[in-house]
């Protein structure tokens, strides 16, 4: 892989890196948090240390020949277990603490072994691209090399088993970002072994005479980088699926936005929509949340009642059924809210109105469904013929 590639590479992962940054420093006591943030900065190092170009200047500030071979090395190990780690922490548990633990502690014996070994070894000789299999054959660094490439090809192979596994789970396949992700890390470990598989070939060969040099020099950075790539994708795409999923919402609220409009303004409950459209999502929700709580009062449970026994006759969908209930009843509360006098209705035990984002947008849903038919049931009252209802 050319430098440039590398480079490239390193840039794109110092953004996610920056992306996710604010909610380390949000949440730092958060195992899962920290692992994410270990695996973007890890593998930027592993694309950084890994560069040809970049080999040589660490050789040569450094005055240690070959210093940036146990750095990479260092850096694939530590970005491996920060895999692992993160996948435990994400699949939870009664063990997953001391699931954590253990891998940190074998992984940590790991690194010091690598930093340990190389100095025993020597490497009196620059070697850039081949140096897994130059000094295959030295003491200490033999073992150095077959160390951190077990160490890799393990966490990969874990990683995989664990991601591809869980991804195919029947509870997982309700939430779909989420299986996205395991998947995507699955299909990107599973290709990463690829890297250390090839070397550990290579390594052999060299043992035993022959000269393989070749395949670990070709094969590997195209399975560290396509899989590394994948990988990162993979433990990005629950964070882009929650940005889009709250833009979805913002959109797809408006209409109870709307509803909830009159007591909204009339109490003073509606707050100024932040600058970052990521927060859009969040805001909508938040202000709809506490326009609902201040109608909680004024809910007709008969309405509420009628509304969903008639839906449901209808339809036969008690899902539909229960939102179009909950759309009429917000409505008419909404509604009452701005009379001078405003008195509990309904049965003594009140309603106690949806909170969770989906069961918002289908009542949403509902209040447009409604709204459409209103226009065009007043259009056609009005004598200008059958109207088209406007999305």
């Amino acid at each position: 892989m050319s430098g440039a590639i590398n480079y490239i590479s390193c840039g794109l992962l110092w953004i996610g890196l920056l992306a996710k940054l604010p909610d380390l420093i949000r949440h730092r006591s958060e195992l899962s948090q920290r692992a994410i943030n270990g695996v973007l900065a890890f593998a930027s190092l592993c694309f950084l240390f890994g560069a040809p170009p970049s080999v040589g200047v660490i050789n040569r500030v450094s005055g240690v020949p070959n210093l940036a071979a146990p750095l990479t090395y260092v850096s694939i190990t530590a970005y491996s277990a920060s895999l692992l780690i993160l996948i435990a922490c994400w699949r939870g548990g009664p063990t997953v603490r001391r699931t954590t633990r253990r891998w940190m502690c074998g992984y940590a014996a790991v690194l010091a072994g690598i930093a340990a070994l190389f100095a025993l070894g020597k490497t009196p000789q620059e070697r850039r691209t081949d140096f897994d299999t130059y000094y295959a054959t030295t003491p200490w660094i033999a073992e150095m090399v077959v160390l951190y490439l077990v160490a890799h090809l393990t966490a990969v192979t874990v990683s995989a088993l664990w991601s591809l596994r869980w991804g195919f789970e029947a509870e997982v396949r309700k939430r779909p970002w989420l299986r996205a992700s395991l998947l995507t890390i699955g299909t990107g470990t599973v290709i990463t072994a690829g890297y250390s598989v090839s070397k550990l070939i290579a390594v052999v060969a060299r043992w035993s005479g022959r000269d393989w040099s070749v395949l670990a020099t070709s094969v590997p950075p195209v399975c560290a980088g396509l899989g590394a790539l994948l990988t990162v994708a993979g433990v990005l795409l629950p964070m882009a699926g929650y940005h889009l999923s709250a833009w979805r919402d913002f959109f797809r609220l408006a209409s109870l936005d709307a509803a909830l409009d009159p007591v909204l303004r009339d109490r003073a409950l509606r707050v100024e929509r932040p600058c970052s459209p990521f927060l859009w999502g969040t805001w909508r929700r938040s202000t709809i949340l506490n326009g609902l709580h201040a109608l909680e009062t004024l809910f007709d449970t008969r309405l509420f009642d009628e509304v969903h026994d008639a839906e449901l006759t209808r339809t036969g969908d008690r899902e539909r059924a229960v939102s179009a209930a909950w759309a009429a009843t917000i409505a008419a509360a909404a509604q009452r809210s701005t009379q001078p006098v405003l008195e509990p209705v309904g049965a003594p035990t009140r309603l106690s109105h949806p909170r969770d984002s989906e069961a918002l947008v289908l009542i949403a849903d509902a209040l447009k469904r409604s709204a459409r038919v209103t226009r065009a049931a007043a259009h056609v009252a009005g004598g200008a013929g059958p109207a088209r209802p406007r999305v």
